[in-house]
């Protein structure tokens, strides 16, 4: 396609490659269609020019970007810079015009070919989904077992047993005094609650438009674009979980607890963006983002982020805190002396193992596409393995609660965020063995870049399951104790 050699990668490149004929038009998905007209017959309705536009140069060997004509490539004596979206600028992209020509031999049938052949086959997309499914089905026998029968005739005994042959049972009935008592750093519990709320919704909701189309890989920066506005504009109910599970717990430092939910991780996830942007700019990469888009991201987080977030923890401490269906007993029961897989640090790591099993084959793709330059387009199969995320995490931490509780251990609130936010940990160790299995990067700033941006995402991750994970087992603990004759 180029007359000179070169890596750079192109946002004009399909259309540079369209063989066109009087009069047609082409339409990519997510973007507004053009049409083209003859030579001289230009007008304002249709153009006769195809423009040929580069955004950057990639190596396989560096995470480093940079402009197409920061190394010997002729620069463009008519050079002109599209204005670019958020998600462009946050990807390092920085369009303009290339002087080279494009090549008219390529049919138009064979126009998608080059990106159709760099793409995974879809067979182990659906193998992906497949082995999900099975483990959501295995988790929800387990489940429904638990529900239907073990839990069912548990309830069924201790309604019907008096309250001297209570006194003899164990079980999970037996710590009902103890079950809803305040846990401890429920502050800190209750931010985390927050900000993995607001990060949910995000997440939904961008899965949602991208398997509609409106986020198309074609529209460069789209995605990026939207999960960053939603982000900001979801102030509200990160505010307003936060405010309402700290006033459960019975917290009443309400001006601590709406800062630290505004401010500290998307304080720590700028801090870490911050420091990688030095060395970009360092670097003189082209992913360096410019002073006046990161006063653009500040004024965005401040403006409008934080009072938004200040507005649902003012309703969120309005209302009433949820009231639990038993009293707290005054003094803490006595908890036994707990076997090694119900102690809490083996059956937090054994929460994370079956909802990572669900997302390591995307997970890679999606690596892939970040890191190996390969555009991701299945979003459908992507949503897909996000609702049954969502299932798996839910029903691992409601069985792991359950165990827990049948053994008279009521600490249950930390242990319920923990056990499915360990999925994060797993993400962190896939990424450090996709690091060195299948990149090749050298050098220490791309080194330092890989794993920087990592630890952006495990902690997103971390926040966004480790909510599911509680809010799941809060229900059920809710709901049987609710049914439960407490004398």
């Amino acid at each position: 396609v180029l007359s000179r050699p070169g890596t750079p990668s192109f946002l004009g490149l399909l259309c540079a490659l369209l063989t066109l004929r009087p009069g047609s038009g082409f339409y990519l998905p997510g973007l507004a269609p053009v049409s083209f007209c003859p030579a001289g017959s230009s007008s304002s309705d249709c153009q006769v020019n195809i423009q040929l536009f580069v955004n950057r140069l990639d190596s396989i060997e560096s995470v480093l970007p940079y402009e197409y004509d920061f190394f010997d490539f002729c620069k463009d004596d008519q050079e002109k810079r599209p204005s670019e979206n958020l998600g462009q600028v946050l990807f390092g992209e920085r369009i303009e015009t290339s002087p080279y020509k494009k090549n008219n031999n390529i049919k138009w049938a064979s126009r998608w070919d080059y990106i159709l052949v760099s793409m995974p086959h879809t067979n182990i997309q659906w193998f992906s989904i497949m082995n999900s499914l099975v483990i959501v089905l295995f988790l929800s026998g387990m489940v429904a077992m638990i529900m239907l029968r073990t839990l069912h005739k548990d309830i069924a005994r201790y309604n019907q047993v008096d309250q001297e042959e209570a006194q003899e049972e164990s079980g999970w009935k037996q710590v009902h005094g103890d079950v809803f008592r305040p846990p401890r750093n429920g502050m800190v519990l209750s931010v985390f609650l927050g900000q993995g709320a607001q990060i949910f919704i995000m997440t939904f909701i961008t899965l949602f438009l991208a398997c509609l189309g409106f986020l198309s890989p074609a529209n460069r920066g789209a995605l990026m674009t939207c999960a960053v506005v939603l982000w900001v504009l979801l102030g509200t109910p990160a505010g307003y979980v936060s405010a309402r599970m700290y006033k459960t717990f019975g917290g009443e430092k309400w001006k601590t607890n709406v800062l630290l939910t505004a401010l500290l991780c998307p304080g720590i996830i700028f801090a870490d963006f911050f420091v990688m942007n030095l060395i970009l700019w360092v670097e003189g990469s082209s992913a360096a983002i410019p002073f006046g888009t990161l006063v653009a991201v500040l004024a965005l987080w401040f403006g409008i982020s934080v009072p938004l977030t200040f507005v649902g923890a003012y309703f969120g401490f309005k209302k009433q805190a949820i009231e639990h269906p038993v009293r707290t007993n005054q003094i803490p029961r006595q908890i036994p002396e707990q076997s090694f897989f119900t102690k809490p640090l083996p059956g937090i790591i054994m929460g994370g193992i079956l909802p990572f099993g669900c997302i390591f084959i995307q997970l890679f793709f999606i690596l892939n596409s970040i890191w190996s330059h390969q555009m991701y387009y299945m979003f459908g199969f992507l949503f897909l393995v996000f609702i049954i995320l969502v299932i798996t995490c839910s029903e691992a931490t409601v069985l792991l609660c359950y165990f827990h509780l049948c053994a008279e251990d009521y600490h249950w609130w930390w242990r319920s965020f923990l056990t499915s936010s360990f999925t994060a940990f797993y993400l962190l160790v896939y990424a450090v063995h996709y690091f060195f299995s299948k990149l090749q990067i050298i050098g220490a700033a791309s080194t330092i870049l890989y794993f920087g941006y990592t630890m952006i995402m495990v902690l997103i991750f971390f926040l966004f399951t480790g909510t599911i994970g509680f809010f799941a087992c809060f229900w059920f603990v809710s709901k049987i104790y609710s049914v439960v004759k407490v004398d």
